[in-house]
């Protein structure tokens, strides 16, 4: 098979949004390694270095080390996130929130802007919190009212920031903008985290099995987690004979309804992990207390709540986030209007009924493979005892599945412009298929 890459750069539109896409990704990571005032770098990282393990580690995985080092991006692109998935779930409760996701492109806008609203919020809750743990440590070289006015506001500003450059991505550039900063947060730790494991092999902290062990969990993840984002359910559907134009009849063909397992990607791991990330990190930015923070920065530290927690966010956002991107009346109505049916099913409200109960029944074993495979790292982690290496299930399904939504978004743009694709072999064809091949 030809290598497709240089295909990507002879799509002129393509190769603006790869380029626009790459620049956007420069400055936010360039932005992630600028330190906020008055912080002693070495002091934090010393601190920061004894709770790597617990809620604070696995925030700072999502925003590539940005707590660690105090950064201006240090919130990330977290609280859009959480204000994203705050109205997601206002749209299933309030009637005046699930109306205006209806009402097309205005309502969409409004919707955003509220959401915009929240990540401020949000932002200045978050950026608080921080200033009052970054006092904590002994870091500070000033603590005091200034230093906590200067960073709240700074990380504020950035966070704002890193939302605006999600969403320049998202429309300008390729793929989705606040998982593909996810993605790139997580894989800047990629190297170093090699490079600590190789070297505690080399010093005899780590046996030659545990390295092997570890290298084949990553590999048979990685694997599965491809394996189940590409699998689905085919629903059988027939196209009748049809005439068309002048006495030209257009033979019956069969064709399928693909239903993903997963129909929801990598947005159910982001959604919970972020909705367990908020309370259990302002719980740690605000400090000892010895009352309700306390009790909740226990809650969501990993162990057996944590897990159990995690497992069931994962499943209730794949479920919602599924029940929002697919509807199974919109699409019974368009299989109606092509004269297309499912064999043995009648048109209409059985046939939205019957896609609505298989699509069910694919995602309960897609919901729950998702958390076994978010939580199988951390146990063979923890019963290696490898520090090492913070890489756990989510950070792996979070780089497969974007990578994977952006390949295939890469490839779509490879079709219309009839050029080799990144899964087939040979050149592509365009020839007339039917809408659900």
């Amino acid at each position: 098979m030809a290598n497709p890459i240089p295909n990507l750069f002879r799509v002129p539109e393509l190769k603006e949004k790869i380029f626009f896409t790459l620049l956007v990704l420069f400055i936010y990571r360039f932005g992630a390694h600028i330190t906020v005032p008055g912080v002693d770098v070495v002091i934090l990282r010393q601190q920061f270095g004894l709770l790597q393990g617990g809620i604070l580690g696995i925030y700072d995985m999502f925003v590539g080390g940005g707590l660690s080092r105090a950064t201006i991006f240090a919130l990330g692109i977290m609280p859009y996130i959480s204000a994203s998935i705050m109205f997601q779930l206002l749209a299933a409760v309030l009637p005046s929130v699930e109306k205006l996701q209806k009402e097309g492109e205005e309502g969409r806008k409004k919707l955003t802007q509220w959401t915009r609203y929240v990540t401020v919020l949000l932002s200045v809750i978050q950026g608080f919190s921080y200033a009052a743990f970054l006092t904590s440590t002994g870091a500070i070289r000033d603590p005091g009212l200034i230093f906590n006015f200067t960073t709240t506001v700074t990380l504020t500003a950035g966070a704002i920031f890193v939302m605006w450059l999600g969403e320049q991505i998202t429309e300008r550039g390729i793929g989705n903008g606040m998982s593909l900063m996810i993605f790139f947060s997580i894989i800047e730790g990629f190297p170093a985290g090699a490079a600590r494991t190789f070297e505690s092999w080399q010093a005899g902290q780590i046996g030659l099995f545990t390295l092997v062990a570890l290298v084949a969990v990553l590999v048979g993840i990685t694997a599965a987690v491809v394996a189940m984002t590409m699998a689905s359910r085919k629903i059988p559907v027939q196209i009748p004979r049809k005439v068309v134009g002048r006495g030209r009849i257009r033979e019956g063909q069969k064709s399928f309804v693909p239903l993903r397992i997963n129909s929801a990607g990598v947005m159910p791991i982001i959604f919970a992990q972020s909705f367990i990330v908020v309370p259990g990190t302002i719980a740690q930015f605000a400090g000892e207390t010895g009352g309700m923070l306390d009790m909740i920065a226990d809650i969501f530290q990993p162990g057996t709540t944590y897990y159990i927690c995690y497992a069931l966010l994962i499943m209730f956002f794949t479920y919602f986030y599924t029940a929002i991107i697919f509807n199974p009346v919109d699409l019974s109505e368009n299989l109606k209007k092509q004269g297309a049916f499912i064999p043995g099913v009648k048109p209409g409200a059985r046939t939205a009924e019957y896609i609505d109960k298989v699509l069910t029944r694919v995602t309960l074993p897609g919901s729950a493979y998702l958390a076994f495979i978010a939580l199988v790292p951390f146990w063979i982690i923890s019963f290696f005892s490898i520090q090492t290496f913070f890489f756990g299930g989510t950070a792996l399904l979070i780089v497969v599945g974007v990578g994977l939504d952006t390949v295939q978004q890469a490839q779509q743009h490879l079709l219309l412009r009839h050029y080799d694709g990144f899964m087939k072999k040979g050149r592509v064809k365009m020839r007339g298929r039917s809408q659900y091949s």
